[in-house]
């Protein structure tokens, strides 16, 4: 398989992820800890709606992705937003993650794909 392939591929597995993560675990709340994890960093009085927007920025991710409109500068975009996210439920809300502490691991698995996908399988664009 080559690397053209792999890419567009994991392309789609991130964007599906950036999806699934927004679209049925927040706006849906088919994962209503989503919500809780948001009411306990940001408070219960506007946790619903902020939980809402973040599905939707989530969304916004998946449609930017697949857009591969600026694809290093919204992969860095990723990197950093499930960095900073993981970093700060890690330390806040650990009890309240699917695998506690050991979501950092996951979240780390991620950004090594993200970083991958886009810095090693798509460096034509590098040049």
């Amino acid at each position: 398989m080559t690397k053209t392939r792999i890419y567009k591929i994991l392309t789609y597995c991130i964007a599906t992820v950036w999806i699934a993560n927004g679209l049925f675990c927040k706006v849906l709340n088919l994962v209503p800890r989503h919500e809780q994890i948001v009411a306990r960093i940001l408070g219960d009085n506007y946790s619903r709606p902020l939980t809402i927007i973040i599905g939707l920025l989530e969304i916004i991710m998946a449609v930017w992705i697949l857009s591969g409109y600026k694809t290093k500068l919204n992969a860095i975009a990723q990197i950093t937003v499930v960095a900073t996210m993981n970093t700060l439920e890690f330390i806040l809300v650990p009890d309240l993650l699917l695998w506690g502490k050991l979501n950092s691991l996951f979240a780390s698995i991620f950004i090594s794909v993200v970083y991958f996908n886009e810095f090693y399988l798509n460096r034509k664009q590098l040049k």
